[in-house]
């Protein structure tokens, strides 16, 4: 009996560990043309090059320009293969809340993800979200981290 206790407080306490092992440290929203993401090598080699510390993760993969979230990520702890990032929005185009989810390996250490509406999914350079929330989940759906802008509290939001 002992031993199922000490094993069950060892499990709380390794699930709260988890979870404050990745932070969300910054995130940064704003419009990024498919120039900006030009480096010196891609005219040399013809393939996008992000850096070593920097993952794109976009709505279209192919479409460059797109409101991005530059999102620096810490994670203190073990890597997380299927990690996934939830971003709400709502436009100026809709009241209605738009959800896209993005597929994510984070990795031990700091990295910075740029989570990007791009093609159909974000048309207008000029345009700003009105509300939004960026959540990382781990692979079993539990949020680890999230921000939000101010007018996402806001309630009554339907």
């Amino acid at each position: 009996m002992r031993s199922l206790s000490v094993a069950l407080i060892a499990l709380l306490c390794s699930a709260s560990a988890f979870a404050s092992d990745v932070k969300l440290v910054r995130v940064w929203p704003g419009y990024r043309t498919a120039d900006s993401f030009m480096r010196i090598s891609e005219y040399f080699t013809g393939k996008e090059n992000p850096g070593r510390k920097q993952i794109l993760l976009r709505t279209h993969p192919e479409d460059r320009s797109g409101f991005y979230f530059l999102t620096r990520v810490a994670n203190s702890g073990t890597a997380f293969d299927d990690a996934k990032f939830e971003l709400h929005v709502i436009s100026p185009r809709s009241p209605k809340e738009a959800t896209f989810t993005f597929n994510a390996h984070v990795p031990h250490g700091e990295n910075v993800f740029q989570v990007g509406l791009t093609g159909a999914d974000w048309p207008v350079a000029t345009e700003h979200p009105v509300a939004w929330r960026l959540a990382l989940l781990a692979p079993d759906g539990k949020e680890l981290a999230s921000e939000q802008s101010f007018l996402w509290s806001k309630p009554d939001r339907s």
